[in-house]
């Protein structure tokens, strides 16, 4: 029996004027599926995320989440989502604990309140108003709000940004956690050692269009992970990229007899494989605004010979 995906995009469209914040976009995300959004600023997966979670309407196109029309979502239907934004705006007047335990009384059935508060490594802070924490600390108590409703399907929008290394390693190991339990997610962060270590799956967003999808270690195809040789000899710094780097290695001793200095072997990593993908998306996006403005003074200079003639 086939499942129905937990979020279906066909054709996403949001128009701002003349700008196409979102152009066409389609991916689906399974159930129980790690999915990381990815790109850079502006490029359109604020406002995809956010018509997603039924706070924006889009222009044209199709979307469902779990089988809802996200801008005809009810009550019901968005007590089965947590949240997490890149900001909350809450005021923090009250304590931690209190916070959390308010919030769970909105959900059918919840999380308990101090195991949640564990989870994301507060319980020291358990007492302590939130106004009184840092930013980091902060950030933790937006996480614990998004995942203490028991969520189907949580939104994580930047959801480490002010963690230390030491409480990103902790979320990881929460996210871990929650897909174990059946959770589907749907991520979007900058820090791209994140989105390998916790997602399934990515896409690539930029410039308002989807430029590559696929499973974590073969998103940018198998040309980009290449592994490259890069090593340092009297002519200088070197660099080859070869699907055989142990004959690389093997050539350059036999060649010299002496290791080369700074000899590395590195697969490309999911950061290496992104940055690709969007610097050669934004030159053949240049290369089509130059050939368009080329073919409008072409055809301008022709309709004035042509006026000239007449």
């Amino acid at each position: 029996m086939t499942t129905s995906p937990h979020v279906s995009v066909r054709d996403l469209r949001k128009q701002y004027g003349d700008f196409a914040a979102v152009d066409g976009v389609s991916f689906d995300i399974h159930a129980g599926e790690t999915f990381a959004l990815l790109g850079p600023n502006g490029a359109g997966k604020s406002s995809t995320i956010e018509i997603l979670e039924g706070y924006r309407d889009r222009t044209s196109g199709e979307a469902t989440v779990l089988g809802v029309d996200p801008q005809r979502g009810g009550i019901a239907w968005k007590a089965r989502l947590g949240i997490v934004l890149q900001s909350s705006g809450e005021s923090g007047n009250v304590t931690v604990r209190e916070q959390l335990a308010h919030f769970a009384g909105f959900y059918p059935n919840p999380r308990d309140v101090d195991e949640v508060i564990a989870a994301v490594g507060l319980t020291e802070k358990a007492r302590v108003r939130i106004r009184s924490l840092s930013g980091g600390q902060q950030r933790r108590v937006d996480v614990a709000l998004g995942v203490i409703g028991r969520p189907e399907l949580l939104f994580l929008d930047e959801p480490t940004t002010g963690f230390d290394p030491e409480a990103r390693r902790d979320f990881w190991e929460l996210i871990r956690g929650l897909k174990a339990e059946g959770t589907t997610i749907l991520l979007t962060t900058h820090y791209l050692d994140e989105a390998a270590q916790l997602s399934d799956r990515a896409g690539v967003i930029a410039g308002g269009k989807l430029i590559d999808i696929g499973a974590i270690d073969e998103i940018g195809g198998a040309d980009a992970r290449i592994p490259v040789v890069r090593w340092t000899d009297q002519n200088g710094a070197h660099e080859e990229r070869t699907t055989e780097p142990a004959s690389v290695v093997a050539r350059l001793l036999s060649t010299t007899g002496i290791e080369p200095t700074a000899l590395e072997v590195r697969r490309p990593s999911l950061e290496d494989v992104y940055l690709e993908l969007v610097a050669a998306h934004t030159e053949r996006q240049k290369s089509t605004a130059e050939k368009s403005t080329a073919e409008k003074s072409m055809a301008e200079k022709s309709m004035e010979e042509l006026e000239r003639s007449l």
